[in-house]
């Protein structure tokens, strides 16, 4: 009973990626909320530094972490640390031999690596380090290729590049858990992909996207903005069914010209089924539809276990809806609505975000998130410029820097009550419903800091001229 106690407060140290530094917070928050965890760092945590100790979890939790995480490149179980290498091994002689024990057994092989952040060490530094372990009561046979056991000695040299100390910041010993999932960025990039468009998401950042989103196995998931299917990809692989809309139709059927280098037009297999073909996850494409993201077409109803999206920001991909400013009086017959192709108009971001706020209040599940992408304009960015819903509470913000000027930020939001709970007027109230302002205010404000870096000072011809 005492083992069973000792080993429920384990401490696991996660060696975390150091690219997309802001999203990875709320993705292992998100993760760990799936086991219905919660974030308990330890010690003198630091958002920003490579290696996160965790307490209050247990080697089910950390696996199930590290199987969806492509923020996190290893777990291990902490058996000791230090700022010193004696500090270490004062930790490690501390550490209970009951935890120790099951792993060191005369029938067990075992291997000990060494890995360094922010520092190269020698082939000999590193075997000295190894040597230097000998106090450890290995009684098992080392093996390096095929180990029951893996341990890794981690030392930490800060994150500049530019002022490397001569002797590790804090050193770390731990039993190898799990790694995480930095190979789906490789297995599902775009430049591999059967179809993909001229703003297909990159696929590290899709499946960020569905980690902050918490899609699970058997959820329902929407993108109304679809495009080329890129996050209904990422989605499709936590085995989520996937649907979607655009309003654009030679994107939705895959026709038209190809966003490929030396190829004009697309293939006839060429669509977003064939993408979820291409991963082995077919089965979970429900369909897609063209239709309009400002017009209502689904029934009143909490359809979807998470909404997730890139609006188009009027910069690579229009932003377009359908209607028109004109009057039109001419009754429509069968065969005209049979033919008839919809007039479209500008759709201007402050309406886009508005619309998807409203339509995600009304068909989330109590509990489903909206995960979208923002763009703003980085010298005039405050936290007043996020759009608020009052069903809908702000879970993360992470940035994403495009330019000196401009970046977008990934923004999830968690639904806490429906629309039939509130006072039907009480979003007026919040200056914050609607987040822009007049028209397209960040398209000018992009075009205008791109002029300036051009030495230009009139931004309406490049406006005009997109």
């Amino acid at each position: 009973m005492a083992t069973s106690n000792s080993r429920s407060c384990l401490q696991y140290l996660l060696h975390l990626a150091q690219d997309n530094l802001d999203f990875r917070l709320p993705e292992i928050k998100a993760l760990l909320a799936l086991r219905g965890k919660l974030f308990q760092p330890s010690g003198n945590f630091k958002e920003k530094s490579p290696f996160w100790c965790l307490d209050g979890l247990s080697g089910e939790d950390v696996c199930s972490v590290m199987s969806r995480s492509v923020c996190a490149k290893s777990a291990f179980e902490l058996w000791g640390h230090g700022k010193t290498h004696s500090e270490l091994r004062t930790s490690l002689l501390n550490y209970p031999s009951e935890n120790m024990s099951p792993f060191m057994q005369k029938d067990s092989t075992y291997r000990i690596n060494v890995y360094t952040f922010n520092k190269t060490l020698e082939f000999a530094d590193r075997i000295k380090r190894i040597d230097a372990m000998e106090f450890l009561p290995f009684e098992g046979a080392v093996s390096l290729k095929s180990p029951q056991h893996c341990f890794c000695l981690l030392e930490d040299y800060g994150t500049d590049p530019n002022d490397i100390p001569e002797h590790p910041n804090y050193i770390y010993f731990g039993r190898w858990i799990a790694d995480g999932q930095r190979e789906l960025i490789r297995s599902h990039s775009v430049k591999n992909r059967h179809f993909i468009g001229n703003t297909s998401m990159d696929a590290g950042l899709s499946f960020i996207m569905a980690n902050h989103a918490k899609v699970n196995e058997n959820d329902l998931v929407f993108d109304p903005f679809v495009g080329t299917g890129s996050l209904l990809v990422a989605c499709s692989h936590f085995r989520a069914y996937v649907c979607g809309m655009d309003i654009d139709y030679n994107t939705i059927h895959g026709r038209g010209r190809s966003s490929r280098k030396d190829q004009k037009w697309r293939g006839p297999d060429e669509n977003i089924r064939a993408n979820l073909r291409q991963y082995g996850t077919e089965e979970m494409y429900v369909d897609v539809m063209v239709s309009d993201a400002s017009k209502p077409v689904w029934r009143k109803a909490a359809l979807f276990d998470a909404i997730i999206t890139d609006p188009p920001y009027g910069i690579r991909e229009s932003t377009r809806r359908t209607g028109s400013h004109k009057d039109v009086t001419r009754p429509p017959d069968v065969l005209y609505a049979e033919s008839h192709v919809p007039v479209s108009q500008a759709y201007h971001l402050s309406d886009i975000f508005t619309d998807l706020l409203n339509f995600s209040a009304h068909h989330l599940v109590l509990g489903g998130r909206l995960v979208y992408w923002l763009p703003v304009y980085r010298p005039e960015y405050c936290e007043e410029v996020v759009p608020l819903h009052p069903c809908l509470r702000l879970i993360s913000n992470c940035e994403q820097t495009l330019s000196s000027h401009t970046s977008r930020r990934l923004i999830t939001m968690e639904k806490i009550k429906n629309p039939e709970e509130l006072d039907s007027l009480a979003h007026l109230a919040d200056p914050r419903f609607s987040p822009y302002q007049g028209h397209n205010a960040f398209r000018e404000k992009y075009f205008s800091g791109q002029n300036k870096r051009c030495g230009k000072e009139d931004s309406k011809t490049v406006v005009n001229g997109e």
